[in-house]
């Protein structure tokens, strides 16, 4: 099927754009490419991108609320094929500010554990085979 557009950027809500591009930056990599008070792009070496933009008065999703304040969206991360994988990722993004939100209660049956990042957004640090 012929597309209508491009998928230009993922954006993401937050009270400090700089502060939340340069934790992303910090675990995906890339480069910031463009920069204002209020809006900040993260290029990822795979040329996507992540945009953050400033938003007054925000306030965090409540995961795993599905109600009221819910989240909407979230990151998948691959932290490789092993569990070992997994623990470094987590050490790393716990590190730069990220606080787990749930580690799997089955390993075999799930392969990811979900942290928010510094702003409150869940994103999950995947097991992937």
């Amino acid at each position: 099927m012929a597309s209508v557009a491009r998928l230009r950027n993922v954006v993401i809500d937050c009270p400090d754009p700089h502060a939340l591009a340069a934790f992303y930056a910090a675990v995906v990599g890339g480069d910031l490419v463009a920069e204002e008070d209020d809006w900040v792009v993260l290029r990822l070496p795979d040329g996507l991108r992540l945009g953050f933009q400033l938003a007054q008065g925000y306030t965090p999703p409540e995961w795993p609320r599905a109600d009221h304040n819910s989240q909407q969206f979230h990151l998948d991360l691959d932290a490789g094929p092993t569990w070992d994988d997994v623990d470094a990722a987590e050490k790393k993004v716990l590190a730069l500010g990220a606080r787990l939100l749930r580690r799997e209660e089955d390993p075999v049956a799930e392969d990811f554990r979900v942290f928010a990042d510094p702003a409150g957004h869940p994103f999950c640090i995947c097991r992937i085979d």
